[in-house]
């Protein structure tokens, strides 16, 4: 992942309606939810939820798919953890030690 990636990554869950929603995401793949459905979630009008959905999706956090007549959204998976890794990749310097306890957070909440 290229830094200027990881950066719109980031700027597109740095606001909390955008994060709230991807992380509903994440906890509801591999089906997705309906945009509908995410927008009820964030109790806000469908015309302002759409221009935050629109921001995750520039950033390749989110997929859209057409399933009839509906529009379902998923969290991009292989992008969270290309942002995870870009992050990581250079921690603590080499030494595996100090980033386990990292890893195994991360283990335990799957």
């Amino acid at each position: 992942m290229q830094t200027t990636d990881a950066l719109e990554g980031l700027a597109a869950l740095s606001h909390p309606t955008r994060l709230d929603a991807f992380r509903l995401l994440v906890r509801n793949e591999p089906g997705g939810l309906s945009t509908g459905q995410l927008v009820e979630a964030s109790e806000l009008s469908q015309s302002t939820f759409s221009s935050h959905l629109a921001i995750l999706v520039a950033a390749d956090l989110v997929v859209p798919e057409r399933r009839g007549r509906q529009m379902i959204q998923r969290a991009n998976i292989e992008a969270l953890r290309g942002l995870m890794l870009f992050l990581a990749k250079d921690c603590c310097g080499g030494r595996a030690d100090l980033c386990e306890p990292l890893a195994a957070e991360l283990l335990h909440c799957c």
